[in-house]
């Protein structure tokens, strides 16, 4: 698609190039359309640089391509975003005012789809004037991205806070799926596993490691948003999964996961297989609490856990691909080749510890994919959303 990214003068600005990074990465085209006071927080360098194209800020710019570049720019988009989106925008297109870049270009995009992310203090957000100015847009079809509850830029908290530009971007993509009915991976099924497992040693304790899930739960969505039909098998996580295209399953430890990925993958066409499923498990579980042995201590007997990824890689039939991922600390590439290739792997998601910003826990993440033929292709610091549209886009 062709979007327009709308940014007005808010301390939420300096999410703006992050979510046009998302749009380019997804391959859209993008092109900027900044009001004066939102250049006061992220410059047209940064903007410019992001999307690849000249930032259009004032009306009767010299250097304007056009001389009613308000009109080319309507016609060019397919998609037009506004994040933030200010009380006062939102009340200048429930009023129909034009008065400057953005106002103008607002007042000519219709017909086409268009996002607002507002973004203001929550007494601001509260204010029955901009409750009845959004009534107004969304009565004429404007999409809202919701704002969030958390801190603002005040200090306080509450309503008001702009969704993240990953929540900002999955509403495009999926609106825009739903709409047109297309999807670059509609009617494929994929099986992604997600998540630690939790190794019980008794009634209140158990063996398992620092996976929050995250990069699986962004797979799974990235999926979604592209049209594939995902069975997700997770792990213990907080993390929700919303898409109407994912279907969850929850587990605890690594036997049920292996039950529940062995009985799916025979149904699907790929597996991404990114769960840091617990190589061990203790041989006998206590249904109670144990009390300390004394002195000397206890001592745990544990039992290998049967290998998922090894047993797809024997089941995989021709046409079915298999994904894996191997977080290694030492000999980061020798291992991971060697895992591709005594596990019947297609490709192996590389990550390191060693990698500032990568591996649990964290929003982030820097990935080496290796394919089955040698090929390696490596990724800058990313979002793990940024991660998973590289991920499908090269192996899928």
């Amino acid at each position: 698609m062709r979007v327009v990214v709308g940014i007005t003068g808010g301390i939420a600005a300096y999410k703006a190039p992050l979510l046009v990074r998302l749009l380019r990465k997804a391959g859209h085209e993008v092109r900027c359309v900044a009001t004066e006071h939102a250049l006061q927080f992220v410059t047209p360098l940064t903007l410019e640089t992001v999307s690849g194209n000249r930032v259009y800020a004032d009306l009767f710019a010299p250097t304007n391509e056009h001389t009613t570049e308000h009109i080319s720019l309507k016609d060019w988009g397919d998609v037009m975003v506004v994040a933030p989106a200010t009380a006062n925008i939102i009340g200048k297109m429930a009023s129909g005012i034009g008065d400057d870049a953005l106002s103008t270009l607002l007042l000519s995009f219709s017909g086409k789809p268009l996002y607002l992310a507002p973004a203001m203090n929550t007494q601001m957000w509260e204010n029955p004037a901009v409750q009845r100015n959004m009534a107004c847009l969304r009565s004429w079809g404007v999409h809202i991205v919701e704002p969030a509850v958390g801190e603002l830029a005040c200090g306080t908290s509450g309503a008001g806070r702009m969704a993240e530009p990953e929540e900002i971007f999955n509403t495009i993509a999926e609106i825009n799926q739903a709409e047109t009915g297309k999807g670059a991976k509609k009617g494929v099924k994929v099986l992604v596993t997600a998540g630690p497992t939790y190794e019980r040693i008794d009634a209140v304790r158990f063996i398992g490691n620092y996976s929050s899930g995250k990069m699986g739960f962004a797979l799974a969505e990235a999926l979604a948003r592209h049209g594939a039909e995902v069975e997700l098998v997770t792990g213990p996580t907080a993390l929700k999964s919303n898409h109407h295209n994912i279907h969850r399953t929850d587990v605890e430890s690594a036997c049920e996961m292996y039950d529940a990925a062995t009985s799916l993958f025979p149904h699907c066409q790929a597996a991404i297989l990114s769960a840091a499923v617990a190589d061990y498990r203790p041989i006998n579980r206590a249904d109670h609490k144990l009390k300390k042995q004394g002195e000397e201590g206890m001592t745990l007997t544990l039992v290998q856990n049967p290998d998922i990824l090894a047993t797809l890689g024997g089941m995989k039939q021709e046409g079915q691909l298999l994904i894996g991922f191997a977080l290694e600390t030492d000999n980061e590439m020798e291992n991971a080749r060697h895992k591709l290739e005594k596990k019947n792997l297609d490709y192996i998601v590389l990550n390191s510890l060693r990698d500032a910003g990568a591996g649990f826990g964290v929003d982030t993440n820097r990935v080496t994919i290796i394919g089955r033929d040698g090929s390696t292709h490596t990724t800058p610091l990313l979002s793990k959303a940024e991660v998973a549209e590289e991920i499908i886009n090269h192996c899928l």
